[in-house]
């Protein structure tokens, strides 16, 4: 919480700023928004790879994270980022536990029974022929069919048959990648050993608990006539903040639908705290504090209301699912078919944080006459400012805040040589 809330408090002020912008600025002004857009796209960029490094493990997490990548940029909607992420899972556990390879084996032998038997069906219609004289004098009739087994030298015994059964070694995941770990197996903030013991019971009350509650909030969400904006917003980051493996960068497109498409935020503003959220302290779920405060501008909601609404909305479930996560795992941490889930959502949300930096490289570009975003594409110089926060970062060790000031001044630089 001490990391928290300087970030908090920061983005707040930032909202009330922002919601006393017009709607029309200065072209210079747009050239820094889209220079803090284009910088903030290669620092995802960066983090997404470097999150990839560790989450790959092999040939099988690689194809995980190639396929949240591409299916995350298809679509996004809230049920659809955790099917990805539980069809990652029950594929590593299928593929971990043998069951892909059990099925593969059996197939292989009916096969070759199949094969077998059409092979002894066909030599007995070409016998049968022989017999009936059906063939001409030149020709010889076929030979019978090899027995299914061999005999060794003086011993009546079939070649016992051999399993090709090929395992990855599970005790190579005997521990869940850091991700995993940050996310899965402690509190924001608070180390394991730090953390009081709890048991599996109370673990397993407190995830009930977060079930019961996420039906109820989608329920009554989805039931009432008309809702308040204020409980719309609880729902929609509620919803959102389910989904904590990736971290900030896996429900970027889900916060932009939400509060983009009923109104509640413009797309310029979305983009100006996204920019400035990487470089304030604490994660980047504070976004959703300067969320909340623009969401119910201009309703009988104070904003610091909205602020904590959003703020709740948005912590709440990830709190539930960490410490409830935390009575569970020492009873799971040893359990292979656990571990083999664990790889495959973790890989699957690295790959949805490529499928953010594809979505946020689309809508990066501001002008005045397009501020809903558009390419950063569209400008080689936003291309060459995204390139400099990747690389800076990548081999300068550039910090965010470092990146996102550059990239500003970038962007206003250029508009000062050239104009807009």
């Amino acid at each position: 919480m001490n990391r928290c809330l300087p970030g908090a408090i920061g983005m707040y002020g930032l909202s009330l700023g922002v919601s006393r912008i017009g709607n029309n600025l200065p072209h210079a002004v747009y050239a820094l928004l889209s220079g803090l857009n284009a910088a903030t796209v290669g620092i995802i960029a960066l983090a997404a790879i470097r999150l990839a490094e560790r989450a790959i493990t092999d040939k099988l997490t690689r194809l995980m994270v190639y396929l949240g990548g591409a299916l995350g940029m298809l679509y996004a909607a809230l049920w659809y980022y955790p099917v990805i992420m539980a069809g990652a899972g029950l594929s590593t556990l299928a593929w971990d536990m043998g069951y892909v390879h059990t099925v593969v084996n059996f197939g292989a032998r009916v096969g070759s029974k199949l094969a077998l038997c059409r092979s002894i069906r066909h030599s007995d219609v070409e016998r049968a022929d022989c017999k009936k004289g059906s063939y001409s004098g030149n020709q010889k009739p076929l030979k019978p069919p090899s027995p299914a087994y061999t005999k060794y030298q003086d011993e009546d015994k079939p070649i016992p048959e051999t399993k090709c059964r090929i395992r990855p070694p599970i005790s190579r995941y005997a521990y869940p990648s850091s991700l995993a770990r940050k996310y899965a197996a402690r509190p924001l903030g608070t180390s394991v050993s730090s953390f009081p013991k709890m048991s599996w019971q109370l673990g397993l009350l407190i995830l009930t608990t977060f079930v019961v509650t996420f039906i109820l909030t989608t329920a009554l969400h989805a039931l009432l006539p008309s809702p308040s904006r204020l409980s719309s917003l609880f729902a929609s980051l509620y919803l959102a903040g389910t989904i904590i493996f990736g971290g900030g960068p896996v429900v970027i497109p889900l916060l932009r639908e939400y509060m983009i498409a009923p109104g509640w935020v413009s797309s310029r503003d979305f983009l100006l705290g996204l920019a400035v959220i990487q470089a304030f302290p604490g994660p980047n779920f504070n976004f959703a504090v300067y969320l909340g405060s623009l969401a119910v501008a201009g309703t009988k909601f104070p904003s610091f209301v909205g602020a904590f609404v959003a703020f709740l909305g948005m912590y709440v479930p990830g709190l539930f699912v960490v410490v409830g996560f935390m009575g569970l795992w020492r009873m799971l941490k040893e359990k292979k078919w656990f571990l083999a889930v664990l790889r495959g959502v973790n890989a699957a949300a690295v790959g949805l944080v490529f499928s953010a930096v594809y979505k946020l490289w689309q809508i990066g570009y501001l002008t005045a006459s397009g501020q809903g975003g558009s390419p950063l594409g569209g400008d080689p110089w936003l291309v060459a400012i995204t390139g400099t926060a990747f690389v800076g970062g990548a081999w300068f060790g550039f910090s965010p805040p470092v990146a996102i000031l550059l990239g500003g001044a970038m962007g206003v630089g250029r508009y000062g040589a050239v104009g807009g």
